[in-house]
Order: structure tokens, then C-alpha cells, then sequence
């Protein structure tokens, strides 16, 4: 199968914001000064990243102690350290916060921030009920800031791969997804493949296991296995015509595989005869210098220039993971941690 491309003839792979017409690719250059909001082990990732965007500069990092804000800017050579929140916020010198702390603590910090003027990009989830997402898009809105949910799985070109095809119709109507990792991630495959349109009529939420059933006797079976044992860690997105493989590691995906058998299998005939498999390949950044703690995570580049593409048209979110849909991921994760409780 070769690389097919769209009516703009951007292939399937391109950034969503781009795809659409929505940004220039060029304004990942657009000039952004970045403050940190946490010194903990996900900023650290985040921070060799964002670098690598031709636009930014990380200019400052808060902490809770001016000791350790200290140790993460000699570190990461940024020039500002801070032991107050509020004192980096107030600085002319940041326009966008990164917040890096843990998600318990995401709602008073995001609030803070826009509270301030600056644009926000908060790491996933944002916040720990559905209830406290609405609250801080409120406050977006009223701010006039950007407020991004910082799903960064959705920024990977095999994602946006999968988002095209799925768009496209490739693989006809979902029926199925299979995922296995935590709650969050597999969560969103369900929301990416059914769509913002498509709720689910019942969540059945037990131990390590979640089943959203959706109209049409459609379903997500979803596995929160994480690091108990050895997995697979790909999602399946099954369909009427085909199926779409992200495969390992699934959140932060290198690699997609579609199935398009064709003609429909027969249940009995060609139960036997499996649809050619067509890998694409995406590898990860190679102009990032960091220590890799988790797989991929140069891939934080992605996101980092979505945002910078952006706000540089004017945006207040990224298509790729916008407000909508993040609050039905939202309501639905909230229901699924409730029933594991």
C-alpha cells in the first residue's frame, strides 16, 4: 500500500492543525518563552523537548522549594529559579506555563496561571474530575488564554495516521477497540476511534478492567495491566472493512498498521486468509538530547510544536486533543476510576 495523501496533498501523517489548514508548519519557529510549573521526573523530560522546538526558550521553573528549582535550572541551564509559583507567574518573561506537577495538584496550578495571563499546556489528566476540567476552561475562556490538555500520544504521527485513516473511512465503521495500558491512555484510544458523537450507553469498570458498550452492540475493551507483567501495549481499532494496529508502545506509538482485506470477510470462508498488514514507520526525533526515563519521549516535540503553530494563527487549542473532546474523556475516565475503586 502506498503512502496515500489528501486533497491538499499533505500525506496522512501530517500534523492535524496543518492537515486542516489551521496553522503554518513553518510557525513551530513562532517565538513562545516557556515557564515550568514542577521539578519532578515528567519536566524533566519535558524540558529537552520543548527545546528542540525552533521557537522556544524555557526562561524559568517553580518549584516548591527555591533549593530545588535551583538544582532543576542548573540542570537544565534556565536562567530563572523560583520557590513561589506566583512570583514566576508574575514575570514578564514566560508566556506559556508547562505544568508538570502531580494531577491532584493540576487544577489549583492551571487556575493559578491563567489567573495570571499566561497560556497553559497541563499534563495529563487535567485534573481529577470532569468537574474541575470544566472549571479550568471556564477560566481559559474568560482569560482569553490557550488551555491544552496535555495528551501528548495524540501529537505522534502514527496517531495522526490512524486519525486520518479513521477519517477517511478506511476501515469502515468501528465496532471494536481493544487497548491495554492504564486508564488514561486507553481511554483515549476509545474517544479517538468512536468519536466525540459517539457516547457510550454503559461503563462497566472492575479491578483492572473496563468495557464502554457504545449503540450498535459496539464496544472498547479496555485492560489497565501497566507494569504488573509483560503486554502487548497496542491498541486495535477493528472496523467493518479493516483494522488499524498502533502498535507497541501504544501511547507513544512509532509504527501503525492497517489491515484492508478486499472484500469483507466471510465469518467461515476466509476466517483462515488475513488481510495483507501495511506497516508505516515513524521514528522518534532525533534532535533531542535527553535521558530516556520512559520510551519515546522525545516525542514531547510534537505537541510542543502543535502549541507553537498554534498560538502563532491565533489558536486557543489544538485540534488534536481540543476541549470537547477532552471533557468526554474527562466524564468518562471519572466513571471508570469510580467503578475500580
Amino acid at each position: 500500500m502506498k503512502t496515500q495523501h489528501d486533497a491538499a496533498g499533505l500525506p496522512p501523517y501530517a500534523p492535524m492543525d496543518v492537515r486542516l489548514g489551521l496553522t503554518d508548519p513553518k510557525d513551530d519557529a513562532f517565538p513562545l518563552r516557556w515557564g515550568i510549573i514542577g521539578a519532578g521526573q515528567i519536566s524533566r523530560q519535558w524540558v529537552p523537548a520543548v527545546r528542540a522546538c525552533k521557537g522556544a526558550t524555557v526562561s524559568a521553573v517553580a518549584a516548591r522549594s527555591k533549593e530545588r528549582a535551583e538544582d532543576f535550572a542548573a540542570q537544565h541551564d534556565i536562567e530563572s529559579a523560583y520557590g513561589s509559583y506566583a512570583e514566576m507567574l508574575a514575570s514578564p518573561d514566560v508566556d506559556i506555563v508547562y505544568i508538570g506537577t502531580i494531577h491532584t495538584l493540576h487544577k489549583e496550578h492551571v487556575l493559578l496561571a491563567i489567573e495570571a495571563g499566561k497560556h497553559v499546556l497541563c499534563e495529563k489528566p487535567m485534573g481529577g474530575i470532569a468537574d474541575d476540567a470544566i472549571e479550568m476552561y471556564e477560566a481559559a475562556a474568560k482569560q482569553r488564554v490557550m488551555l491544552q490538555h496535555g495528551l501528548w500520544t495524540r501529537f505522534f504521527p502514527a496517531v495522526e495516521h490512524a486519525r486520518w485513516a479513521l477519517e477517511q473511512g478506511m476501515i469502515g465503521d468501528v465496532v471494536t477497540v481493544q487497548a491495554d495500558f492504564d486508564p488514561v491512555y486507553t481511554i483515549q484510544a476509545a474517544v479517538l476511534a468512536f468519536g466525540i458523537e459517539a457516547r457510550p450507553e454503559s461503563i462497566t469498570a472492575l479491578a483492572k478492567h473496563a468495557v464502554l458498550e457504545y449503540a450498535d452492540n459496539r464496544s472498547a475493551v479496555l485492560s489497565f495491566i501497566t507494569f504488573l507483567s509483560e503486554f502487548p501495549e497496542r491498541t486495535e481499532i477493528i472496523g467493518t472493512k479493516g483494522r488499524i494496529t498502533l502498535e507497541q508502545p501504544a501511547h507513544c506509538p512509532t509504527a501503525i498498521t492497517l489491515r484492508i482485506p478486499e472484500k469483507v470477510p466471510s465469518r467461515y470462508l476466509d476466517a483462515n486468509t488475513p488481510a495483507p498488514a501495511h506497516r508505516f514507520e515513524y521514528p522518534i526525533p532525533e534532535n533531542v538530547s535527553i535521558p530516556m526515563a520512559y520510551p519515546n519521549q522525545s516525542g514531547f516535540l510534537y505537541q510542543a510544536e502543535a502549541v507553537h503553530r498554534c498560538l502563532a494563527a491565533g489558536l486557543l487549542e489544538c485540534p488534536q486533543f481540543g476541549k470537547e473532546e477532552s471533557l468526554y474523556f474527562m466524564d468518562v475516565l471519572e466513571v471508570v476510576r469510580a467503578g475500580m475503586a
